[in-house]
């Protein structure tokens, strides 16, 4: 059917019909003419023979080799009855009828070969272009896998740094924006008396919204049908859902969204919302990310309303006796008092827990037998700074000795307690957080070994592109050229097609090989650090035409490949930082072997940033290289620091033991 409604086969039927008319015109009565008879200027009814062609040669054009040899055996079975039984010249008619039938045969074979390159031809750009989407997947999920390591270890550290509950609210959801890459986050907590959802923190929603939202029960809308149900939502038209039924918050036209529970041992104490005002849709790996992060953020919140409670709890025992003791007794955390002499006059029985004394031991006994020399320092200091009213960051972290030996680490609150205006003790109020500070060492392990498993894994896609994009390409350049030299028979266009299609493949096999480089440097592994350095300070002057030049001092030595690589990563992407975004001119890295040290400094002339945050801080401000450079150089047992001011430049600084 499709052959039928095609207008070229039409045409050439028709052709083929009329030459085979004209083969027979006189012995159909139609023309009079005798033998030898004459048309169009030729005798022997040549000219019908060599007209043949045109359907021979069209069929191949349009159908392929096939259909233009099958129209070429038709001809030559129109031809031969002629030739034979009716031509005055049969040797000649025959000769010229096969002769047909070659030509035309040959001129199928000859526009089908051309085809056939053609078709190859679009075949390997194709293949090209394939290999330049994988390549461009492999360098966005190995960037994308870089950053959310990055983010997942800095928001970690965030969530257990403090024990105040607006700290760590406005860092989670700061974080989680990050991390998601959404418009708007929004953290529900269940209060069970009411089972009520009320919003404890937001961002990227108005207030309106805010309140709109706020005390919601517990099945009502989409958070509530989370803590409800315990499992994760995703909203993918949000606006338009008739479970919204409150007007200010069809406002926002919110679309997608994504809900999961925030659970502490099991049970379901609130929610966490991300969201978007256009369609976007959850993975599931994006879910089990922010499930993981609700998981901590749950045992975060859980700290910081334990602190609280403890921290308004010291502050009522001040203001009644009864009370205080009552709540003295059967406070969780230890709370012990001690004189200006640090003799205990009183402790509960969470002390005891702690210590591993008992109420009745540890009355009497000074604190000084609980404290190493770095704990008395530490603990004078302290003392110093209440006694003169400075201010003093609460809480702090100190360790204790236990009786059994032990040491317990503890996230310590102390004030000081007078008699009109008389100082006379101090008040302790103590968390253990030896198994919060295992779990975070865990972590710090985890995080090394995903390091590990990253840079083999960068050296593996490497690997496959030098071995087997590489190879590809540079094979395709040379068929390219081979044919160019081998086929003289082609046009300018023909040509000038090669060319260009050579172009694009020799500029993404260089693509490749600098994509390969960037992921894993073969050289790292070689030759070396300083060599890879160099290269990697060259290859950038060259590309960005940004002055860059290394500076070597010390003895220069091999490193362990562990730290070789954490160096290159570290002046990798202090490069790459500069060159996307400092507008610098001129860089130099400096590499200091000083005995057992290595000091690496990378400096720029570029328009700075201000510097008013900590390191750690530098994820909400969307400065993630830097704290990738941190969390690398602490794996080395190192430091990082960084001078940057508007205007001014940039100084990057990593030392480590090596």
């Amino acid at each position: 059917m499709t052959l039928i409604r095609n207008t070229h086969f039409w045409v050439i039927l028709l052709l083929f019909a009329a030459l085979t008319f004209l083969q027979y015109v006189e012995q159909l009565g139609i023309l009079g003419t005798q033998p030898p008879s004459e048309h169009f200027g030729l005798t022997r009814h040549s000219l019908e023979r060599i007209v043949f062609l045109i359907p021979i040669i069209y069929g191949g054009y349009i159908f392929g080799l096939k259909w233009g040899l099958t129209i070429a055996g038709g001809a030559l079975a129109v031809m031969l009855p002629r030739a034979i039984f009716i031509s005055n010249y049969p040797g000649d008619a025959l000769l010229e009828s096969l002769g047909v039938v070659v030509v035309g045969g040959l001129a199928c074979l000859w526009t089908w070969t051309i085809s056939r390159e053609r078709e190859r031809f679009r075949s390997a750009l194709e293949d090209l272009e394939s290999a330049h989407r994988l390549l461009q997947h492999y360098v966005r999920s190995a960037r994308s896998h870089e950053k959310t390591l990055t983010v997942l270890n800095a928001i970690s550290g965030e969530l257990t740094k403090s024990l105040v509950l607006k700290d760590v609210l406005r860092t989670a959801v700061n974080m989680v924006m990050e991390l998601m890459e959404v418009e708007a986050a929004l953290v529900f907590s269940l209060d069970e008396d009411t089972q009520e959802l009320v919003l404890i923190a937001h961002e990227g929603v108005s207030e309106s919204f805010a309140r709109a939202v706020d005390r919601m029960k517990v099945g009502e809308g989409f958070n509530g049908g989370v803590a409800a149900s315990g499992k994760p939502v995703t909203v993918k038209d949000a606006s338009s859902d008739p479970r919204l039924t409150r007007p200010e918050v069809k406002k926002m036209k919110i679309q997608s969204q994504l809900i999961v529970p925030i659970t502490i041992r099991g049970r379901v104490r609130g929610t966490l919302c991300v969201a978007m005002r256009r369609p976007r849709e959850f993975f599931p790996e994006e879910i089990d990310l922010l499930s993981a992060v609700a998981a901590q953020m749950g045992t975060a919140i859980e700290n910081a309303y334990l602190f609280e409670r403890a921290r308004d709890t010291a502050e009522r025992l001040m203001v009644s006796e009864k009370n205080y003791r009552e709540l003295f007794e059967n406070a969780n955390d230890a709370i012990w008092v001690h004189d200006l002499a640090g003799n205990i006059t009183a402790a509960n029985k969470a002390s005891e827990k702690l210590t591993g004394y008992s109420v009745q031991e540890l009355t009497g006994m000074n604190a000084k037998l609980f404290l190493s020399d770095e704990g008395l320092n530490l603990a004078g200091t302290i003392r110093r700074k209440l006694m003169e009213k400075e201010p003093v960051t609460q809480p702090y972290e100190q360790n204790l000795l236990r009786k059994d030996g032990s040491v317990a680490a503890v996230m310590l609150t102390t004030s000081l307690v007078t008699d009109e205006k008389t100082p006379v003790a101090f008040h302790h109020i103590a968390r253990d957080v030896t198994e919060e500070k295992r779990i975070k060492e865990n972590l710090r392990h985890y995080v090394q070994q995903v390091t590990i498993a990253q840079e083999e894994e960068r050296k593996r896609i490497a690997r496959d592109f030098h071995d087997e994009i590489a190879q590809s390409l540079y094979a395709l350049t040379r068929r390219i050229d081979n044919y160019t030299r081998s086929s003289p028979h082609l046009t300018s266009v023909d040509n000038e097609f090669l060319a260009q299609l050579r172009n694009q493949t020799e500029a993404a096999l260089q693509g490749v090989r600098r994509s390969s480089h960037a992921l894993r440097p073969p050289m790292l592994d070689d030759l070396g650090l300083l060599a890879t350095l160099r290269w990697l300070v060259g290859d950038l002057s060259r590309l960005s035409g940004i002055q860059a030049e290394l500076v070597v001092t010390g003895t220069e030595r091999r490193l362990t490949p562990e730290a070789e690589v954490t160096v290159f990563r570290i002046v990798q992407e202090a490069l790459r930082n500069v060159e996307k975004h400092a507008s610098a001119t001129s860089i130099s890295v400096k590499v200091e072997f000083a005995g057992t040290k290595l000091r690496v400094s990378i400096s720029d002339n570029g328009k700075g940033f201000n510097l008013n945050e900590k390191l750690a801080e530098l994820p909400r401000t969307g400065k993630l290289g830097l704290v990738g450079m941190e969390e690398r150089i602490k794996l080395l047992g190192g430091t990082l620091e960084v001078r940057s001011s508007p205007d001014a430049g940039t100084v990057i600084i990593a030392e480590a033991p090596v």
